[in-house]
């Protein structure tokens, strides 16, 4: 079965503190607008290893693509 934009936002969420999480899809293919404090100081790289951390196993078995905003909350303020 494939996983819900919801479903994605969750995993997310669980294991990495957010203030903001925005997933839209269809069922492969995700974009995501995450907003944290961890992402405070790094790099775009790194920003986009702690989703995938967070993320865990699910990125290699359930989701195919995922596409990927991430921000500060001051970031998120300015760019949102």
């Amino acid at each position: 079965m494939l996983p819900t934009p919801e479903q994605i936002r969750e995993y997310i969420a669980s294991n990495l503190a957010c203030e903001h999480i925005e997933v839209v899809g269809d069922g492969s293919h995700f974009e995501a607008i995450i907003v944290s404090d961890a992402f405070e100081g790094k790099r775009l790289i790194a920003r986009h290893q702690l989703v995938y951390a967070a993320l865990g196993d699910k990125m290699k078995a359930e989701i195919h693509a995922l596409s990927m905003k991430t921000l500060t909350p001051e970031e998120y303020k300015v760019n949102g």
